[in-house]
């Protein structure tokens, strides 16, 4: 499959988990076998927000994922805190520039030995641009076992800049397609009161157009804001619309 050819698919893709599937064949015909992509809409100066409400796309196995993602470690992360502040590609040969020169903390002395032992130690991350400073997208290939880094550098002079536009390509395509945070998703009943809500309507309104008591359509708006953990119904709206939950056609 030619890079045209790829985009093409990117571009027509109906889902998250076509999407995906294909994007990591794609990378590990490039040597990156382990991908972990992740997108907040809710970043602060001082959090990232709510972990159950990232958009984490990975094939590493559970127990990179319950250490990584689960335990926490992805705060300290050296590769992280670079694509905070930065946008583009970084080669994880800056990690170990930082240890010559001491610049890594104990937190991420520990995330670096965690992945020496999960076998991690070698790849390149992708920070993607944010039009505003409550996004944050990146992503993490890592090199298959026994990759050095010095073999990625250089595969990465010859295709780096192909590399960089497909996953650039992907990300902007995740952001148009529904996605289900765990213990977030919706009901279609909660989905569509939500969207009537976003439409202008009333309760009383709502409860005509779904043939419902406007009690049961109260009831579906507060279950809608337990699941997305907001306390108002705008901020439900608003969670559920960045999230591409609402007005999802059905199959």
């Amino acid at each position: 499959m030619t890079i045209i050819d790829y985009l093409h698919f990117v571009s027509g893709a109906k889902s998250l988990e076509e999407l995906w599937h294909t994007h990591v064949q794609r990378m590990a015909d490039y040597g990156f076998d382990r991908l972990m992509y992740g997108y907040t809409r809710f970043k602060t100066e001082t959090s990232l927000g709510d972990p159950d409400d990232f958009v984490i796309l990975t094939n590493h196995g559970s127990d990179y994922v319950n250490g990584f993602l689960k335990q926490g470690l992805y705060h300290h992360a050296p590769m992280l805190r670079w694509a905070l502040e930065n946008e583009g590609a970084g080669s994880w040969q800056m990690i170990a520039e930082m240890q010559k020169s001491g610049g890594l903390s104990r937190q991420a002395k520990t995330v670096i030995d965690f992945n020496e032992r999960m076998k991690m130690s070698a790849g390149y991350t992708v920070s993607f641009f944010s039009a505003s400073p409550r996004y944050k997208g990146a992503i993490s290939l890592g090199g298959a076992e026994n990759t050095t880094q010095k073999d990625l550098d250089a595969l990465w002079k010859e295709h780096g800049e192909d590399i960089i536009l497909m996953n650039n390509i992907v990300h902007l395509k995740i952001l148009t397609l529904p996605y289900d945070p765990p213990n977030r998703s919706l009901t279609s009943r909660q989905r569509e009161a939500l969207q009537w809500v976003g439409d202008g309507k009333t309760t009383q309104d709502i409860a005509l157009l779904m043939g419902l008591t406007a009690a049961t359509v109260e009831k579906h708006l507060r279950l809608a804001r337990a699941s997305l953990s907001v306390e108002t119904t705008a901020q439900a709206v608003l969670k559920a619309a960045l999230q591409n939950q609402m007005y999802v056609v059905g199959s």
